[in-house]
C-alpha cells in the first residue's frame, strides 16, 4: 500500500511512518517547501508540500492508497512551545488545512484520507463534549502542561472535525486519548467513537507508538470511513 504522511517528522507522524515501513507499506514523507527532508529512516520518498494550498497539495499526493494528515502549525517534536503558540494565534489554519485537503481529494475520488485531530471535542458525558465544559476544558489542558489560551486551538480542531463532516470524500478523523505521550508499541489497546475512554484508574492514555498502530489498521482495514474514531488504554 501507498501511504503518504503529512507532518512525517513530528512525534506521531514519524511513529506513523515507523509502523507503515514496519508493515512493509511504501511511505512519502511530506515536508514544507522550505523545510530540508530530516533525515528519516531508509525507505522513505520525501516530496515537499503546502498543506494549506490545494493547488500543492493536488498534484503531491498522485498516486497515494491513503494520506494520513498530523498536521500542526509547527512541529512539536522540536518546539513544542512554537507549536502552541501558532496553534493558539490562528486556530483557523486547522479548517484551512481540511478545505484543502478535501478540494485536492476531488481529483483522487478513492484516495481515504486520516486525519489525526485533537481529544476535546470527545464526549466527556452524553452529548457534552470537551469543547461545550470551558472550566473543564482548561483544567484539563492545565494538567497536561499547555496554558489555557489552547482552548483556542482545541476549538479549531472541532470545527475541522465538523467540515470533514460535512464531506462526501473517504475520511477518517481518529482523535487520541486525552493524553498521548512517548511509550511501549504493545499492540493492546481499545477503539472508541466520540466519547473519550477511560481506563480503571479514570485517566484516558495511549502511547505515540500504540496511536500509530491504532492508525496504521485503519489505514489497512478501514472501519471508520466518514466518522471519527478514538484510542486509549
Amino acid at each position: 500500500m501507498r501511504i503518504g504522511v503529512i507532518g512525517a517528522s513530528g512525534n506521531i507522524g514519524q511513529r506513523v511512518v515507523a509502523e507503515a515501513l514496519r508493515r512493509g507499506h511504501q511511505v512519502t514523507g511530506f515536508t514544507r517547501p522550505a523545510s530540508t527532508p530530516p533525515d528519516g529512516p531508509a525507505g522513505v520518498t520525501w516530496r515537499a508540500l503546502d498543506v494549506l494550498d490545494p493547488a500543492s497539495v493536488t498534484p503531491a499526493i498522485a498516486g497515494l492508497d491513503v494520506l494520513v494528515s498530523a498536521y500542526q502549525p509547527g512541529n512539536a517534536a522540536n518546539d513544542l512551545d512554537d507549536t502552541v503558540a501558532r496553534s493558539i494565534a490562528d486556530p483557523s489554519v486547522y479548517v484551512t488545512a481540511a478545505r484543502s485537503l478535501l478540494t485536492a481529494m476531488e481529483s483522487y475520488p478513492v484516495l481515504r484520507l486520516i486525519v489525526i485531530g485533537g481529544a476535546g471535542s470527545l464526549e466527556l458525558r452524553p452529548g457534552v463534549t470537551g469543547v461545550d465544559d470551558p472550566d473543564a476544558l482548561r483544567a484539563g489542558l492545565v494538567s497536561l502542561g499547555l496554558p489555557p489560551e489552547y482552548e483556542a486551538a482545541v476549538h479549531g480542531h472541532r470545527d475541522a472535525l465538523n467540515t470533514y463532516r460535512t464531506s462526501n470524500r473517504l475520511w477518517t478523523y481518529l482523535s487520541p486519548a486525552q493524553r498521548i505521550e512517548p511509550g511501549e508499541r504493545t499492540g493492546r489497546f481499545r477503539l472508541g467513537g466520540d466519547q473519550v475512554l477511560l481506563d480503571a484508574n479514570g485517566e484516558s492514555r495511549i502511547s505515540y507508538e500504540d496511536f500509530a498502530v491504532a492508525l496504521v489498521d485503519e489505514a489497512e482495514l478501514p472501519r471508520h470511513v466518514q466518522r471519527r474514531f478514538t484510542v486509549a488504554y
